[in-house]
């Protein structure tokens, strides 16, 4: 991995990491279904406008369908579940369990025949689910039924992302990315459109709900798809996930600037374990790209 695109992961990660505390604030006040189909809407209309500016033409009819289930899989799917999450967990939780991204993507990817499923690969697994398991067990909150269900929710947001990114990989081989991440963008916002018209009436906007949406959906959903299908061109499905394995650091740090969330010596086992997992299983060492640069 070249320094340029390590230092486009990093920025992926601060950016994505700054999601998850906004998530926070507009869950609530939106709701899960509401929340992700003006998020996607707002992102649709800020690709679809570059799309045009560009003069780039959208992908053909006979390829929507594939963008469509990558839509439901990179964005539909992950964006209810985080958001479902964010009703009941801290930010700090969904941005470390959304590292576990990766190890779903090497599964996928085996599965796949992309790349093989190896013994280090395995216990990088088996220390993602430990990790997990120490996080829920030994951080701030009670382990009740309704954080076990947040956590399944991350959890599943992330197998999501984690599959959908070999689909995602073979979709910047046959579109260009601006366009793709257009097209995903205006198939999740109707996939999302019914099911969020039946949950509207429970809407209760405030201010701070409305920024943080507004800045989900045209920056941390518009133009950074944007820039990780660009990225995913160049490198591999695991290694552009790889960003996942920093969100972590970010998505904690900025839980507990802005919301006053703890983040209590129990949990460093479970993130450190979660974050070894992610390195395991994509090979991915920060350091070594450090050295290099």
């Amino acid at each position: 991995m070249q320094s340029r695109h390590f230092l486009q992961l990093l920025f992926l990660s601060a950016v994505w990491g700054a999601s998850f505390p906004m998530i926070r604030i507009a869950a609530p006040a939106l709701g899960p279904l509401p929340m992700a189909f003006i998020r996607c809407a707002l992102a649709a209309m800020v690709l679809g406008t570059l799309v045009r500016v560009r003069r780039q033409p959208l992908p053909t009819r006979e390829h929507w369908k594939s963008l469509t289930v990558l839509s439901v899989l990179t964005v539909v799917a992950p964006f209810v579940l985080f958001n479902a999450a964010g009703l009941v967990i801290p930010a700090g939780y969904s941005a470390v369990l959304n590292a576990t991204a990766p190890l779903f993507g090497v599964v996928a990817g085996a599965a796949m025949g992309e790349e093989r499923l190896t013994g280090r690969k395995l216990v990088g697994c088996a220390c993602g689910l430990g990790g997990v398991a120490l996080l829920v067990q030994l951080g701030p909150l009670a382990p009740d039924m309704r954080v076990a269900l947040g956590v399944l929710a991350c959890v599943a947001a992330s197998a999501s992302y984690g599959f959908g990114s070999i689909l995602m990989k073979r979709a910047t081989m046959t579109h260009a990315p601006l366009p793709a991440s257009a097209a995903v963008h205006i198939a999740a916002a109707l996939v999302l459109l019914l099911p969020a018209s039946t949950t509207v009436s429970r809407m209760h906007p405030t201010t701070n709900a409305l920024i943080a949406i507004a800045v989900l959906g045209t920056f941390t959903s518009g133009f950074m798809y944007w820039i990780s299908m660009r990225l995913m061109r160049e490198i591999s499905a695991s290694a552009a996930t790889s960003s996942a394995f920093l969100i972590p650091m970010f998505g904690v740090t900025w839980g507990a600037r802005f919301l006053g969330e703890r983040f209590t010596p129990g949990m460093v086992p479970g993130v450190a374990l979660v974050l070894l997992a992610a390195g395991l299983v994509t090979g991915f060492n920060p350091l070594a790209v450090l050295k290099r640069t």
